[in-house]
């Protein structure tokens, strides 16, 4: 099972069955103890948007107390919002002995010479929410974006059977996580839905007020969607504008994640479906796959993209619990 010299292929290949059939995982515990490691863990996440990041960090703070028998120590680091004020708390790292960094990448490009030293300085560095692939980072942990982005066009495909004009309105395109959403969402549009038209994409580089003027001059256009998608988190000012335009209900609305406002407009039927990423899962996953990479003797990365769930008004009941983004697991 630890990979160590003397045993045959055979005899490896025998055990890792039985391990495999059986559901054996490592006790992380008892390596720890038998290793008398004290580890140290840095979280570095956005304090907007609250109902995304709040949960996520519950996940890793209740993994985290799982992890009875091992001496962690986890701290945790906020800036402003994504992509903004990352870096700085990144580079203050460096002057700490952290063995992992657990983070979400706003613009890859410019954390990727942080990412490095922070790696060259020993530190495990592991994404989640969004990806760094080019960095040295050694894990993800993320809902696969470019589904996500396809399965809001499939179901604006479905509802809009007649020509008409499409849009969507993301955070910062520098970030992975959006990049890929909109790929999947015109990719997809391009080849199930030719009789949608897509209008270019709105980045409302997750500033509220820039998203709610953003979307009045969208719908104030002579050419109007029929279909928006919201690939952020951060649709609380997109609604608010179109609520003050009579718009809602008469177009067609996808958004990303859940939180209290989102509820009514799900069951009344002015918001046709949300595209929940799981943050609570995401943390815990990231902080129980970044502690099995700082224990196991034979280090390998970990790549692990969850499936967004769909949530209709039919299903919302199940998400209840989900809505004030804290504590509990989530619905499988």
């Amino acid at each position: 099972m630890h990979d160590r010299r003397g045993v045959s292929l055979k005899t490896k290949a025998k055990v890792q069955k039985i391990a495999d059939q059986l559901g054996y995982k490592p006790n992380l515990a008892a390596q720890a103890l038998r290793l008398n490691r004290r580890i140290k863990i840095a979280v570095v996440l956005p304090k907007e948007i609250s109902h995304f990041f709040d949960p996520l960090r519950a996940g890793i703070r209740e993994a985290a107390a799982a992890s009875v028998g091992m001496h962690v120590e986890v701290t945790f680091h906020e800036y402003a919002r994504l992509g903004y004020g990352d870096s700085e708390l990144l580079e203050a790292r460096l002057k700490e002995d952290n063995d992992g960094i657990i983070f979400t990448p706003g613009n890859p490009r410019k954390l990727d010479s942080i990412i490095h030293r922070l790696t060259e300085h020993g530190t495990a560095m592991f994404c989640v929410s969004s990806d760094a692939p080019n960095s040295s980072r050694i894990g993800l942990v993320s809902t696969h974006a470019y589904t996500s982005g396809a399965l809001a066009a499939e179901l604006l495909a479905l509802k809009l059977n007649r020509r008409a004009h499409v849009a969507t309105i993301t955070g910062e395109l520098s970030t992975l996580d959006h990049a890929e959403k909109l790929r999947g969402f015109a990719a997809t549009l391009a080849m199930i839905a030719p009789h949608l038209s897509l209008l270019p994409a709105i980045e409302s580089h997750e500033r509220p007020k820039e998203a709610y003027r953003q979307t009045l001059a969208l719908v104030r256009e002579e050419v109007k969607p029929q279909g928006l998608y919201i690939s952020t988190a951060n649709s609380a000012p997109v609604l608010k504008a179109l609520h003050e335009e009579g718009l809602l209900g008469k177009i067609q609305i996808v958004t990303t994640d859940l939180f209290g406002e989102l509820v009514p407009l799900i069951e009344n039927g002015q918001i046709l479906a949300t595209l929940y990423q799981r943050p609570f899962t995401q943390g815990k996953v990231a902080f129980e796959n970044l502690m099995t990479y700082l224990l196991e003797e034979k280090k390998t990365s970990s790549v692990v993209r969850l499936a967004p769930h769909i949530i209709f008004r039919s299903n919302l009941p199940l998400f209840s619990d989900r809505v004030s983004g804290l504590g509990g697991t989530e619905p499988s």
